[in-house]
């Protein structure tokens, strides 16, 4: 078994804690369903966000998930890059897996497709 990255980022149009705590469980889900695994197999989350979005800890929408409430959440500040994408949540998830690094699929999701428009659709 190999602990494994999954990436993952998404965008808000809006800094309202209503639409990135939606934003954020809509980008985890689709990691967990893309790469079909379960909590029990995360050992930890990442979670970033840009210096223009204060309004909620993402990690509170993960917290309020069923079967989420022991997987290790952090929240940090991106760092603020001039002329990067703003708006944006970035998640890397730790997941222990018997996937090869090539099976792992990453999830771009609204705006954020342009930070990796290589990966944008993997999971599609």
């Amino acid at each position: 078994m190999y602990n494994r990255g999954i990436r993952g980022a998404t965008t808000v149009v809006n800094n309202e804690e209503n639409e990135i705590l939606e934003a954020t469980c809509q980008l985890l889900e689709e990691i967990v369903s893309y790469n079909e695994i379960q909590p029990e197999d995360i050992s930890n989350v990442w979670i970033t966000v840009t210096h223009d979005l204060d309004t909620a800890f993402p990690a509170k929408a993960i917290r309020q998930l069923d079967g989420w409430d022991m997987v290790p959440l952090m929240c940090a500040l991106e760092i603020p890059v001039a002329g990067s994408l703003s708006k944006c949540i970035r998640l890397m998830v730790q997941v222990n897996t018997d996937k090869s690094q090539r099976e792992i699929k990453h999830v771009y999701l609204n705006g954020a497709q342009a930070l990796r428009p290589d990966l944008a659709s993997q999971g599609k």
